[in-house]
């Protein structure tokens, strides 16, 4: 009887979970929440059954949601790697997702690289529709003045490529079962990340031109700005793998959890290093530099 119960193929039938229900509920009330926050900011009225939902507190719920839903299923997808239950094909399949999530993330940023090639190569049309105090048919518009990028930029980058090479011996460390050599390069992994959202967070702070001044400035800030975003995002996807690794939950066979954030580390470097030369660079070319 216990033979005919016995699994005899590769694969993981998941047993029933709330998660994906959850997320659903979740990220619907973190969308609506977002809608009505914009309003409670613009000052606006939103009465429903005589109700004032104009408020931050929707916004709020629907973040919680997601955040413990997002907790609570990887939580689920560790146990189920532990149980032995991540074979080799599911590994293979967790891996085509990765693959998948990081395309779908590179489209993402062509729309922003789309939108500043098109301002920049046609200038004359979007920044005279802008109605702003700088003059069209030249990018950057003039009366701008750009960052340097041989400055912060620049050390930005060092900090970006120093940080791959630390996630990438943090890696070799792991293949070889070496588990300082692991976590000491996804300390220095995270701290390079937490200096490199520092130095764009002062680097935001003293730039010369506004997100709402020109074109310039709001193709600027939405591609940089994103680009920011998924350091963050990645630089915590790394500190969970730097607590994992200190509680021995990655072996040299079984580790899909730190090579995602390894694979998800390195499109952030590629994807500055696209920002790096056509933004501040090439995008600012001919340009004042800003002084300060």
């Amino acid at each position: 009887m216990a033979d005919a119960h016995q699994k005899k193929h590769d694969y993981h039938i998941i047993d029933p979970s709330p998660w994906p229900l959850l997320a659903s509920i979740g990220a619907f009330v973190l969308a609506l929440g977002g809608i009505i926050y914009m309003r409670y900011l613009a000052g606006s009225s939103l009465k429903i059954f005589g109700m004032e939902f104009a408020n931050p507190w929707v916004f709020i719920l629907g973040f919680v949601l997601v955040l413990y839903t997002m907790y609570a299923w990887w939580a689920d997808t560790i146990k189920e790697a532990h149980e032995g239950h991540h074979t080799r094909v599911v590994s293979l399949h967790l891996r085509y997702g990765m693959i998948m999530f990081i395309a779908s993330e590179v489209m993402f940023f062509v729309a922003w690289f789309w939108a500043f090639f098109d301002a920049s190569l046609f200038p004359g049309e979007e920044i005279q529709a802008a109605r702003t105090a700088f003059t069209g048919g030249v990018w950057p518009p003039k009366g701008i003045e750009v960052l340097d990028p041989w400055h912060l930029p620049l050390y930005n980058t060092v900090i970006l490529l120093l940080s791959g090479t630390c996630v990438t011996w943090a890696h070799h460390a792991l293949l070889h079962n070496d588990r300082k050599g692991l976590v000491n390069g996804l300390i220095l992994t995270v701290l390079l990340g937490i200096l490199f959202s520092t130095v764009q967070a002062y680097e935001y702070a003293h730039a010369p031109f506004a997100f709402k001044e020109s074109i310039y400035g709001a193709t600027f800030f939405m591609a940089t700005g994103f680009h920011g975003f998924h350091v963050l995002v990645g630089t915590i996807f790394l500190l969970v793998c730097l607590i994992r690794a200190m509680r021995g939950d990655f072996t040299p066979k079984q580790h899909f959890g730190f090579e995602a954030a390894a694979w998800y580390w390195h499109f952030v470097d590629v994807v500055w290093l696209f920002l790096f030369f056509s933004i501040y660079i090439w995008g600012s070319w001919g340009a004042p530099l800003a002084h300060g």
